[in-house]
């Protein structure tokens, strides 16, 4: 008795689809806080989901690009300001 449904070739497409939107928006919250931290995990997410060819190619570049703004923003401020832009003591 099977209480699960077989596996699908769709079932791999839907989790490209989600890492695509995570990236998009991980990276977008990166942009305000953690973006040391946040940045790279979009980028990771980005890229895994336009390898396995997802449908929302459009959603990963943006999560991609807004990724690597995240490190962008982190390295102008940490220059700036001769620290990291966010501090655990609000300091």
């Amino acid at each position: 008795m099977r209480l699960t449904a077989p596996p699908s070739a769709h079932t791999g497409r839907r989790d490209t689809e989600g890492m695509a939107v995570a990236s998009f928006v991980l990276a977008l919250l990166g942009l305000l806080v953690l973006n040391l931290v946040l940045g790279p995990i979009a980028i990771v997410l980005a890229v895994i989901a336009l390898r396995r060819d997802t449908p929302r190619r459009f959603r990963a570049l943006l999560g991609l690009g807004l990724g690597i703004a995240d490190l962008v923003v982190f390295a102008v401020l940490a220059s700036v300001h001769g620290a990291a832009s966010w501090s655990i003591w609000g300091g």
